[in-house]
């Protein structure tokens, strides 16, 4: 087994890298960054993000573990005090993961220029500086014409996040599939659209071609990787990845137990 740690430069997350690498010395499990089988993250949910986005064309053999060094994220399972109890699973524990659904983004600008890339929880697609408007196309078909402040196209874990902030409903990750969520559609006698978050499967295609002018940012994932042209952003395709994310099973926090005490919290 080879390790790779990715950690957000704080001083508690350097203390923690170093009693990590100590351990695995310890353990005899190999430190390898470049191809590594396990990618420990320590930080929180962003630290994790940009994690996967370093190793995204490695998602096939990767594993991600996540310490959290704040508030409990949705894809950080040990806290800052387990490092000896994670290593000692690194040390003792099989090869099972669980896996997730990720997004596939491919967005087209007028001088032909193409980014692909693809998305853990969400990509957004707005303008700042007026309505945006846009054709929604699902399976090549037109479903809507959308005139708003933009759209958010989820994966089903990253629908907890900017998906549900904008009133997206929150998804099963075990459905495998994409959230599109409107975000302040104008409606009226003039101007419809659905007005409500649509899932859909793994099979399905949503094309968003926008009319021409200017202002349109798109982001992935909402790191450094966002992205803003001079030129016209034209068209911007979704579906689901073939890639999943893959977290090792060491001890992996059930979904809807994270999504309980994320929002509701202690019942009792």
């Amino acid at each position: 087994m080879k390790v790779a740690i990715y950690t957000y430069p704080s001083p508690d997350s350097t203390r923690l890298r170093d009693m990590i690498m100590k351990g695995l010395k310890k353990s005899k499990i190999d430190y390898d960054d470049v191809e590594p089988d396990i990618v420990i993250t320590i930080g929180g949910d962003g630290t994790l993000l940009s994690a996967f986005h370093h190793y995204i064309h490695q998602l096939n053999h990767v594993r991600f573990v996540g310490i959290h060094t704040g508030h409990l994220g949705f894809y950080t399972d040990w806290r800052n005090f387990e490092v000896m109890e994670l290593i000692d699973s690194l040390t003792n524990e099989g090869a099972q993961s669980v896996s997730y659904p990720l997004l596939d983004m491919r967005a087209r600008f007028a001088d032909g220029h193409v980014i692909h890339d693809i998305a853990l929880n969400e990509s957004t697609v707005k303008n700042f500086s007026k309505t945006m408007v846009c054709d929604l196309y699902i399976n090549h078909e037109l479903f809507e014409r959308f005139r708003g402040d933009g759209l958010c196209i989820s994966t089903p874990t990253g629908s907890t996040a900017c998906n549900k902030a904008v009133g997206g409903a929150v998804m099963d990750p075990q459905i495998v599939g994409f959230q599109l969520t409107e975000m302040a559609s104008l409606n009226n006698r003039v101007y419809r659209t659905l007005g409500s978050p649509v899932i859909l499967g793994a099979d399905n295609k949503l094309t968003v071609r926008l009319n021409k002018g200017s202002g349109q940012v798109l982001t992935c994932d909402r790191l450094t990787n966002m992205v803003e042209s001079p030129n016209q952003l034209v068209q911007v395709d979704y579906k689901v990845a073939r890639n999943k994310i893959q977290f090792a099973r060491y001890r992996h926090t059930n979904f809807w137990q994270r999504v309980r005490d994320s929002f509701i919290g202690d019942m009792g």
